[in-house]
């Protein structure tokens, strides 16, 4: 399957989108996130938090790099923005702590080749940003990579429709 793009106009827009990628989520689901700081990234995770019946509040886990959920389907939110070197993405076990989770890994391309093959792509750009300052309007696509997703691209499709 190839890319689907969907615009998001405010940080509600961006949480429907988690949302709607939630819905076709399953335990040992990878989630790579992209975009530049302030691009949406957690607003996402807090959107497929929801989906996934998480009750905490998602929070940005910059500092501790790592945060599990409790949900109907646990969530597991990683942060790489801040690691120094690959050892530590491997020091982090993420195989064996997203085996019934799925995980949501902001700066996810930054190790993508350490990362699973089998996983969704999002990248999130800001748009119209002027000389007055930054918008909320935001360009998601998602992209997803390997055969479990081929079999889901119908169901991707279906729940992101109406947003394209």
């Amino acid at each position: 399957m190839t890319g689907i793009t969907v615009a998001s106009r405010s940080a509600d827009d961006t949480q429907g989108v988690g949302v709607a990628l939630g819905a076709v989520l399953a335990p040992g689901d990878v989630v790579l996130l992209a975009g530049g700081l302030g691009a949406g990234k957690t607003e996402l995770a807090k959107g497929i938090g929801r989906a996934l019946g998480v009750v905490d509040v998602v929070v940005s886990p910059t500092f501790t790099i790592a945060r599990r959920y409790p949900g109907r389907v646990p969530l597991v939110h990683v942060d790489l923005y801040r690691l120094d070197r690959v050892q530590e993405l491997l020091d982090l076990g993420l195989e064996e702590e997203g085996d019934d989770a799925v995980t949501v890994v902001e700066w996810g391309d930054v190790a993508i080749a350490h990362l699973p093959g089998e996983r969704l792509e999002v990248q999130i750009d800001q748009v119209g940003v002027g000389a007055g300052g930054a918008t909320e309007d935001r360009i998601i696509t998602i992209v997803p990579q390997g055969p479990s997703w081929n079999e889901r691209d119908a169901d991707l499709a279906r729940v992101l429709r109406g947003r394209v």
